[in-house]
């Protein structure tokens, strides 16, 4: 029996629940994200409306190229809490059909509802309830594909939207895929792209005319991946959450900041809330990631796995300073700072020494003031001077 996966697809999520929620925004742009600041603003489009993509807006554009597109458009400051509320109460409607669910993000999630059929019906008609309940539980819309592989029903939601609901048959799947721009296709950004089209490859039905060996000679394993999507072949299963991959912060700045000692403090500073977010979540990790964004929007990112794991935030401030000497620029100026853990474990209670017990305490108590009052409730004093000096238990 061939499976039925869903891809369930929340329509301009953030910028829809504000239109829902303050309906004199309905049928007017609205853009989710930074402060404009009349053109100025340093961040980044989080989420948009349709009425706002009509100006060619979209997510994690330049807050100020969407000001000077559209400056009469209404600018709102994300909710997150807001969002991940509403977000968790969708989940839970998809998990009425079945329990395997995989959040792929907090607005889009595959369902595998092939033991689902006997009890609901068709893969259609789940969908249509899941759109259904959605629509009179929150008052907003989802785009839903229905297909046998998880490649097939992402595209085909993503092909439907607006409030869109598409399915693919089994055998239908090449003639689907055959019309549809290579850049439809997993992975396919746009440098993979430019080759292809150098190729006179447009569409993935000329892909598809390419042997898996000429794919793999071409583009070694990318190519076999390639073959296989053009042929919509995914036999990934619909996996429910585990542990993540990886835990990240990351800073854009008001202004641009270029003084080596601006740069270790934010540095610093990153690291404690990622440490604290790592703490709070009951993970440490071994890979740490430092990603940094120069003014002209380049970024550029450095990695290094160690044989230990990571959780406190002067061994992560530490390895992400290692991580920055390996950034070769004329001069380092930074628009943009992240840190991100991977390779997570979970965190373990071990018996330490006393003064490393202390220590360990004392990272507890960090966190509970910091979980009541918030992360900027307590730093440590003297930022750099502390970090630059042999280590020591000094902290405030």
């Amino acid at each position: 029996m061939a499976r039925v996966i869903l891809h369930v697809d929340m329509d301009a999520f953030f910028a829809s629940i504000e239109q829902r929620d303050h309906p004199e925004l309905k049928g007017k742009p609205v853009i989710v994200g930074a402060d404009p600041k009349g053109g100025k603003g340093r961040g980044v489009v989080s989420a948009c409306s349709y009425e706002a993509r009509k100006y060619g807006i979209h997510s994690a554009m330049p807050i100020s190229y969407a000001y000077f597109r559209c400056p009469h458009a209404h600018f709102l400051p994300v909710d997150m809490k807001r969002y991940q509320e509403v977000s968790k109460r969708i989940m839970r409607i998809l998990k009425r059909f079945t329990p395997a669910v995989e959040p792929v993000s907090i607005d889009e999630a595959f369902l595998d509802v092939t033991g689902s059929i006997r009890l609901f019906g068709s893969g259609m008609r789940i969908a249509f309830l899941i759109k259904e309940a959605i629509r009179k539980e929150e008052g907003l819309t989802a785009s839903i594909g229905v297909a046998p592989n998880k490649l097939i029903a992402k595209i085909a939601s993503s092909v439907s939207k607006p409030d869109g609901l598409l399915e693919v048959k089994p055998e239908k799947v090449k003639e689907f895929l055959a019309p549809l721009p290579i850049a439809r296709l997993y992975g396919v950004g746009m440098k993979l792209e430019a080759k292809l089209l150098r190729m006179g490859i447009e569409r993935v039905g000329e892909l598809a005319k390419l042997s898996e060996e000429e794919l793999t000679s071409l583009f070694g394993e990318m190519g076999r991946k390639l073959w296989e999507m053009a042929q919509g072949i995914d036999h990934s299963p619909v996996l429910p959450p585990g542990k993540p991959k990886s835990i990240s912060h990351e800073v854009t700045f008001e202004e641009d900041i270029s003084q080596k000692e601006l740069i270790e403090k934010e540095l610093l500073l990153i690291a404690e809330r990622l440490a604290r977010r790592l703490r709070r979540r009951g993970f440490q990790g071994r890979t740490i990631t430092l990603k940094f964004r120069f003014p002209d929007f380049t970024t550029l990112t450095r990695s290094k796995t160690l044989s230990y794991p990571l959780d406190s935030a002067e061994e992560i401030y530490k390895e992400a300073k290692c991580l920055l000497s390996f950034i070769k620029k004329r001069r380092l100026t930074a628009r943009l700072i992240g840190i991100g853990i991977s390779k997570l474990e979970p965190r373990e209670k071990r018996q330490l020494p006393l003064f490393e017990d202390k220590e360990e305490k004392l990272l507890e108590a960090e966190d509970k003031i910091a979980d009541r009052f918030g992360d900027q409730a307590i730093t440590r004093a003297s930022l750099i001077d502390l970090l630059r000096k042999p280590p020591s238990n000094s902290r405030s």
